[in-house]
């Protein structure tokens, strides 16, 4: 009789411990499934919204949907004609025709949030810079880039609430936000320094 009972302990053992396992299994598995749904969703973003998300107006008025540069590196720049920055004009010009067949895209927002140094309107704008600079790459209709009539795009660039990556409101005239090719905000790069920088040009070649 207790070779009989001792087999039956086993056996009780067994599935006692069997069920402990199981039991785990049951409340962890549920954790895990959701991490990696997480996970493959993109669940741990922060920032529902990107680039592409906004339509704002050219130079010319016309209506310009920036999910048409989705694919391509964006270079977001306010600018000025009566800025001691205003030569830049010239180097985001270079940027432009040197790595525009890189998917990569200069766009210049002209601003007047800096002692009035972008007084014109926008034909006069495009005439200047055309004239003085030779600009070809996407010209925008002027916008307010601070303060409370703050255009939507840069409430979106300057605030980390926004774009889920920097708090970093605009200092100056030619200041520069970087997108890559989702349409994230990637980093800032402040008015004095060129675009021609190491910094810049690094992220517009890397891969």
């Amino acid at each position: 009789m207790k070779p009989f009972y001792g087999i039956n302990l086993l056996i009780t053992l067994f599935l006692f411990l069997t069920a402990q396992v199981n039991g785990q299994q049951k409340v962890t598995s549920p954790n895990m499934n959701n991490e990696n749904a997480k996970l493959k969703t993109g669940a741990f973003s922060v920032g529902s919204k990107t680039l592409h998300d906004f339509t704002v107006k050219d130079i010319n008025g016309k209506s310009f949907d920036l999910a048409s540069l989705k694919g391509k590196k964006v270079l977001v720049v306010n600018v000025a004609s009566k800025c001691g920055l205003t030569p830049q004009y010239e180097d985001l010009q270079t940027l432009y025709e040197r790595y525009g067949d890189r998917n990569f895209v200069v766009i210049g927002f002209p601003a007047n949030n800096f002692k009035g140094q972008e007084p014109g309107t926008n034909k006069e704008i495009k005439e200047f810079c055309t004239a003085n600079y030779g600009v070809t790459f996407p010209m925008m209709d002027k916008i307010s880039v601070k303060g409370d009539d703050q255009a939507p795009l840069y409430k979106w660039l300057t605030h980390k609430t926004e774009n889920g990556v920097i708090d970093q409101e605009v200092t100056w005239n030619f200041q520069k936000y970087l997108v890559d090719e989702q349409g994230r905000l990637v980093d800032v790069v402040l008015p004095q320094e060129s675009p021609l920088s190491d910094k810049i040009v690094q992220w517009i070649t890397s891969n």
